[in-house]
């Protein structure tokens, strides 16, 4: 890419359980992204442990910025800004990036940039890619956030719409639990669909009041344990109310797809409903749901309908990454909003 010479952004990443550091010339060309992941502490507790995701990031982050720019062979003189998510996040490793970060920026004298973790996701299918043409609507669907955004440009966003319980990977994460896929539950689901039934069990699609932008995905979550289970305090005949166990493997092959057909069905009916209100040019999706391949198939035939091109990012940069981080602040660097050394880890934001 012509426009990359010079412009090298280090990123870093560890707003949750993944500890990533990248560097990316022009907010495009990805030099190295390394990331450290935590699957194998977090999996037997179903989810991520605030407390376990925090020192692993301390153990791991060291190793993995030397890592990345030993990868890009890139020494720091060459690199034009230090980027870092900050918001939002686990606060325990969102600090651990942070104080990495700035301790980068002040060693080599290099300006700061905080970076919407969201809105990173947002822009990552332009990575290793063509640049994105606005305007956009964005689905940022993963384990922590489902989110909709009207996007001008890479780094002007408006929110849309945005879950008001369960995000859409926690979601995949406790339905995975309750069928003993294991974890993480969203690749496990998307696995034990494909031999699945999706019209098997009728489960809810919750797209709230008129054309409401928002989501709701726990009622979906209890339908699941309900079918499975039972509801409390009925008698119900069936095997499955003895839980999975009690299942046959294409009990929950079709469980699976059902629930997963009601929860891309539910994403691609809003995205559809905020491409039309805000009259799109491009559909995106980002995050780690947008992996799952039902959703992928979903949104390409929703575009293809619309006569809008799709989005989506390579399959490496739908987890939370430093690539993202790094790519975005590329273009924030060039509009001016760099930030100071006081620059603040924020938990939770909407926006």
């Amino acid at each position: 890419m012509t426009d990359a010479a010079g412009r090298i952004i280090l990123g870093i990443e560890s707003t949750c359980d993944e500890t990533g550091c990248a560097l990316v010339a022009g907010g495009r060309d990805v030099l190295a992204n390394v990331v450290a992941t935590q699957f194998e502490l977090h999996g037997r507790f179903g989810g991520v442990v605030p407390e376990i995701a925090s020192r692993a990031h301390l153990e791991s982050i060291n190793a993995v910025i030397d890592e990345a720019l030993a990868r890009a062979g890139v020494e720091p003189d060459g690199i034009a800004a230090v980027a870092v998510a900050n918001r939002p996040g686990l606060i325990g490793s969102l600090l651990t990036g942070l104080m990495a970060a700035k301790t980068l920026a002040w060693a080599w004298r290099r300006p700061l940039i905080g970076v919407n973790h969201i809105h990173a996701h947002a822009y990552s299918p332009a990575l290793d890619d063509d640049p994105i043409d606005y305007p956009a609507v964005a689905l940022v669907a993963s384990g922590g956030h489902t989110s909709l955004y009207r996007c001008l440009g890479p780094a002007e966003l408006e929110l849309l719409g945005a879950t008001t319980d369960d995000a859409a990977g926690e979601a995949f994460d406790k339905v995975a639990s309750i069928l003993a896929l294991g974890y993480p539950g969203g690749p496990a689901i998307d696995q034990a669909a494909r031999k699945g039934d999706p019209k098997a069990v009728k489960f809810p699609r919750a797209l709230l009041k008129g054309q409401s932008l928002d989501f709701s995905f726990s009622g979906l979550k209890t339908a699941v344990l309900y079918h499975v289970r039972g509801v409390p305090g009925a008698v119900r005949p069936g095997a499955a109310d003895k839980g999975p166990a009690a299942m046959s493997e294409q009990d929950v092959a079709d469980v699976a797809a059902s629930f997963q057909a009601a929860l891309v069905d539910t994403l691609r009916i809003k995205l559809r409903r905020a491409t039309k209100a805000v009259g799109a040019r491009t559909l995106i999706i980002g995050g780690g749901v947008a992996a799952n391949s039902a959703l992928r198939r979903a949104v390409g035939a929703l575009g293809k309908k619309l006569g809008i091109p799709v989005r989506m990012p390579a399959p490496a940069y739908c987890a939370d990454n430093a690539a993202m981080t790094a790519g975005l602040a590329w273009h924030l660097l060039r509009a001016g909003r760099t930030d100071d050394l006081d620059l603040a880890a924020t938990a939770t934001v909407r926006k």
